[in-house]
């Protein structure tokens, strides 16, 4: 699946990681708590190569001129990833979900609106504001970056097209330079609290970050062949489908999950045994003649079976 989606993106410059995140979800199973932060994982490595691969192709002499709007989205930028994996670990399974479904729909209508619109432009906003919006703008960028684990091209390439009049392959190579600062923070604030798995790295993260590596390849070599106009479109309209099927897909198994729950605790409480107090055994063996106190072991089955009653007011 990385493949054909980092072809798909490669094609309109992206990496194609906001329709990685329904696939984590739908197909490979994974909460959206979990696939977040794998998506961000898988996104660096589609930076990191691109990168490379620009670095042998392109000039960054294009990009010196915007040094200092580039600085001011990258310092936004970071300062959000850093507040929006914080909030991302307060907020309920319930609230993350619909707040990835609206930018994900954000997102879907705005690749669906840029397929009707030229590819280049004059800059709509004043040099006088280009370093205080950029800051802003920044700050919209790591909040995305963060909470759906994306690079953030898809908000930083139309920012840089139309707020600075900046060339579509311009926008391409700065959009990585911001991307790698504040997708690395936010790879880090995750980590520190705890929120990569091995296995998870092993099975998932490394097998797709080669496959987008390999799509992203295919998808530029695809530039010129195929409209990119009409693409956008196309994958906005797939994109909008797969976040509602993605927010679908885990309200089912959420429903499911509780669904167990109540039917495991209602099963547990039929099948509990009364369970006779400890004194009133007591009484009963001296009354039988034997001494001493009853079986230790006796106490902890009692407890064992406790855990599995009812809680009575």
């Amino acid at each position: 699946m990385a493949v054909p989606i980092a072809a798909l993106g490669g094609l309109i410059g992206l990496g194609g990681a906001e329709f990685r995140l329904p696939v984590l979800v739908s197909h490979l199973g994974y909460s959206v708590r979990a696939a977040v932060p794998l998506n961000l994982a898988i996104s660096l490595v589609t930076i990191a190569a691109s990168l490379l691969v620009r670095s042998r192709s392109l000039s960054l002499d294009p990009v010196m001129p915007y040094g200092p709007v580039l600085l001011a989205l990258i310092a936004g930028a970071v300062m959000a990833a850093l507040v929006g994996t914080t909030l991302f670990h307060r907020l309920s399974d319930h609230a993350i979900e619909r707040i990835i479904l609206v930018l994900l729909l954000v997102i879907g209508c705005a690749l669906i609106v840029e397929g009707f619109l030229p590819t280049a432009t004059a800059a709509l906003l004043p040099i006088a504001l280009w370093l205080p919006a950029g800051i802003l703008f920044g700050l919209g960028i790591g909040l995305v970056s963060s909470l759906l684990g994306v690079a953030g091209g898809e908000v930083i390439i139309p920012t840089l097209i139309f707020a600075y009049g900046v060339d579509v392959k311009t926008a391409g190579t700065a959009s990585l330079i911001v991307s790698l600062p504040t997708v690395i923070v936010g790879i880090g604030r995750y980590l520190q609290r705890g929120a990569y798995d091995r296995r998870a790295l092993a099975a998932t993260v490394a097998p797709m970050g080669a496959g987008s590596v390999l799509g992203a390849i295919v998808g530029g070599l695809l530039v010129g062949i195929v409209a990119a106009s009409t693409v956008k479109i196309i994958l906005g309209v797939v994109l909008i489908a797969s976040a509602v099927r993605m927010v679908r897909d885990t309200g089912t198994r959420d429903g499911r999950a509780r669904a167990q729950t109540t039917t495991y605790r209602m099963r547990s409480s039929l099948i509990a045994p009364e369970v006779i107090p400890s004194q009133q055994r007591q009484s009963q063996n001296a009354a039988g003649g034997e001494e001493g106190a009853t079986d230790p072991e006796d106490g902890a089955n009692a407890d064992r079976i406790d855990q599995y009653r009812p809680n009575r007011q």
